[in-house]
């Protein structure tokens, strides 16, 4: 046999070898089988589908919806200042220089008018301040002096400290002359208002006997009698107790006097007030 033949022998035996070595059958889990899309899962948005799909359809709140008509408006109005400010300096840019010189001069005289109204103005409040002042000083004072003049004529009441002066006379001797004498140095000793028995003492005031008792201005009065005296009661029962004063002078005549001091006397007697027939006024 020749060496060609030998080499044709051999390559059989080597051919059933390679097929001994792999093997019969591969296993169905070892190899990877196709996967196609599952019917269930949902596909994958990109960002910008995610963007669209936040923004749209738009959900408005209502305070969204008033702060953006605020801004509307303001924006509005901004946008028309700045065109009314851009027309008029517009105009001011192609004037000539005479009509500004023009302008500028009414400006500064009506600044200057301005100034001038402010001025007055301020001036007349000033001046009716004062007025006010005044006026409301002379009305104080007015009613002051109305209510002094008042309780000196007896025709307003009248309230403070003085004393309460009692006489009683059971004997009957007190007679009207004793009781002006008390009224007399009650006035004398600073006495502002007197009242005897209800009746109001003023400047006119006479008294009489009358029978057993006294009138006061034509007003029958009966013992015992009770003066009320507004003053300084300090100076006003000193007054009636001096030697030989009206006390002494009363008690000579078998009265008795009684004479307290109080913080509050009520002078309540009122007399109506009596237009004069012939005086008038002098000032003017």
């Amino acid at each position: 046999m020749s060496e060609h033949d030998e080499r044709h022998e051999e390559q059989p035996a080597s051919g059933n070898r390679l097929r001994k070595e792999l093997p019969d059958e591969v296993p169905a889990a070892d190899v990877p089988m196709p996967r196609g899309p599952e019917p269930d899962a949902a596909p994958a948005l990109t960002g910008r589908q995610r963007l669209v799909k936040g923004l749209w359809p738009p959900r408005v709140t209502r305070a969204q919806l008033i702060v953006s008509l605020l801004l509307f408006g303001l924006g509005f109005g901004l946008a028309v200042q700045v065109a009314s400010n851009s027309e008029g300096d517009s105009a001011l840019r192609g004037a000539r220089q005479e009509d500004l010189v023009r302008i500028l001069d009414e400006l500064d005289d009506r600044t200057q008018r301005l100034e001038d109204e402010k001025r007055g103005l301020e001036k007349q409040r000033v001046e009716l301040e004062n007025s006010s002042d005044q006026a409301e000083e002379a009305r104080r004072q007015t009613v002051e002096k109305e209510r002094q003049l008042g309780i000196l004529a007896g025709t307003v009441a009248a309230q403070g400290p003085g004393i309460t002066m009692t006489i009683e006379d059971t004997k009957g001797t007190v007679e009207a002359d004793m009781l002006l004498d008390a009224i007399q140095e009650l006035r004398a000793a600073g006495a502002e208002a007197i009242q005897v028995d209800g009746v109001r003492v003023v400047a006119g005031t006479y008294l009489a006997d009358s029978g057993k008792g006294v009138s006061v201005d034509g007003n029958k009065i009966n013992a015992p009698y009770r003066f009320k005296v507004i003053g300084k009661p300090q100076d006003l029962e000193p007054a009636l107790n001096i030697p030989g004063g009206v006390v002494q002078t009363l008690e000579k005549e078998q009265a008795t006097v009684t004479v307290e001091r109080s913080s509050k006397i009520v002078v309540d007697a009122l007399r109506a007030a009596k237009r004069p027939d012939y005086a008038r006024s002098s000032s003017r």
